[in-house]
């Protein structure tokens, strides 16, 4: 009787759980746009293909500063726009051309949208962008707060 052979170190050899936390995010995020579509989902709300970068936002204590990965994206493929209380950022990241044969994209390519609510308190005519090493910064700066001051009664 001949017994299996074991190779690698350990029974989980060849098993990456990388890849099976990212076959279980496709996954998920399949079911959700089937289950819920154009409900919430950036991709949805920005039309058919379209992904929201990966961002931060910081709330300093003159602004917000909103900070989004755009890796190879050069600032005339990106739109900063502010209308009615919403900053929209949004544009295309086109997919470059290969010579071999590609066996693994994890890399978002194609239209991508950012959208956020901004609070009542911003200065919308001073908002400012800068694209350094693949991020986009964007400093929305906040009114002056006005101290409260007595208010004397004439008359």
């Amino acid at each position: 009787m001949t017994l299996p052979t074991h190779r690698g170190r350990g029974s989980l050899s060849g098993w990456d759980p990388l890849q099976e936390l990212e076959d279980l995010r496709i996954r998920v995020d399949q079911l959700m746009h089937a289950s819920f579509p154009g409900r919430g989902f950036p991709e949805a709300e920005a039309g058919e293909g379209a992904w929201a970068p990966l961002a931060d936002v910081e709330d300093t204590e003159d602004a917000y500063l909103m900070e989004l990965e755009l890796p190879g994206v050069e600032k005339d493929q990106i739109s900063v726009e502010v209308n009615d209380g919403e900053l929209d950022i949004h544009g295309e990241i086109k997919e470059r051309e290969r010579t071999g044969v590609v066996r693994r994209q994890t890399r978002h390519v194609g239209r991508f949208d950012y959208r956020t609510s901004l609070p009542p308190n911003i200065d919308t005519e001073h908002i400012t962008a800068e694209l350094t090493g693949g991020v986009l910064t964007v400093r929305v700066p906040k009114t002056r707060k006005t101290k409260p001051h007595r208010i004397e009664i004439t008359g």
